[in-house]
């Protein structure tokens, strides 16, 4: 069985669901390695230092940003896991919209939410709920070291949570030169019109994504095996789950919940809420991590002073 990318929660209102975040996808690209032709060695890449041309370890190579031609400024990989959200394995549902109002560009790629054990009541609850009313959750979601904007919505007897593009991110069609004008103006006939309706009625069916197969990598698939018999091996690992200790499972009294939150229009975050009485500590942690931020940023500054070829180097590949 596949294994969860991670487990947590999905957040609305003062419920918390336990989830397992899966993959919503299967690439099924076939992968080449590029040999030398004159002796059929495989050729690898190098990371090599722009200057000196000699090659540079992992453990030497940090990421920097360009802000002028040839200047960088160093990051650590504290800055980047502090840029993102404090929400990590939380899927937090911020509002609710008509499903047929987010345009498809927007979609990026699909992830299948799975109930964690004794959860599969909330579970249902929102996913009969979804599609009773037609609607998709919209909220925010952090993978690994990146936030992204996501939405939650109804597939059968799943709830699949899709990754949304930015609007930054989607180009508008009108910013093209686009044929305008009406049909007349093309010297389009209403004949043509109802020609092209008729071709198009005769040739309607229903959506069967199994009819439809990836042809060019079944003849590439083919000719490979016709050099070679290819033999795989596949092993499976067991994970042990653990639950979120705010997780709302099938025991939990979920009308209570519902109508807690209604009243309040709030969502309990993931993290446990912190006291009153426990202030001062927190903020005594706080200035111990903010002078250590400062003492890291220092220490990196001055590397980055010693390092002045500290630029990407390019890759340069060479027979291995």
């Amino acid at each position: 069985m596949a294994r969860p990318i991670w487990t947590g929660t999905l957040s609305f209102g003062l419920l918390n669901i336990p989830i397992r975040l899966m993959s919503g996808e299967r690439r099924n690209d076939l992968h080449f390695r590029m040999l030398d032709q004159r002796d059929n060695t495989p050729v690898r890449y190098e990371r090599v230092n722009a200057e000196t041309g000699e090659e540079v370890p992992w453990k030497e190579i940090v990421k920097a940003f360009e802000y002028q031609k040839g200047n960088y400024v160093v990051l650590e990989e504290e800055d980047i896991r502090n840029a993102a959200s404090d929400a990590h394995e939380t899927v937090e549902i911020d509002t609710f919209v008509d499903a047929m109002d987010i345009s498809p560009a927007y979609y990026e790629k699909p992830y299948v939410l799975l109930p964690a054990k004794k959860a599969e009541k909330g579970y249902v609850l929102l996913r009969e709920t979804l599609k009773k009313t037609g609607k998709v959750g919209i909220g925010r979601v952090v993978i690994r070291t990146k936030e992204y904007l996501a939405a939650v919505m109804p597939q059968g007897d799943a709830l699949v949570m899709n990754l949304l593009r930015y609007k930054s991110e989607v180009v508008d069609a009108e910013d093209y030169e686009l044929p305008s004008k009406s049909a007349s103006d093309y010297r389009i006939s209403p004949r043509e019109i109802e020609m092209a309706t008729d071709l198009i009625k005769s040739m309607s069916g229903k959506w069967k994504p199994e009819d439809y197969h990836d042809e060019f990598r079944a003849k590439l698939r083919t000719a490979i095996e016709k050099r070679l018999k290819s033999k795989g091996v596949t092993a499976t690992v067991e994970e042990e789950e653990r639950t979120p200790e705010n997780a709302a499972t099938n025991v939990v009294d979920f009308m209570a919940l519902l109508k807690k939150s209604i009243g309040a229009k709030t969502r309990t975050p993931a993290a446990k809420s912190t006291s009153a009485s426990e202030g001062g500590g927190k903020k005594a942690v706080a200035k111990k991590s903010a002078a250590k931020k400062s003492a890291t940023k220092k220490a990196a500054a001055k590397k980055a002073t010693k390092k002045t070829a500290s630029r990407k180097a390019p890759a340069r590949r060479r027979a291995g």
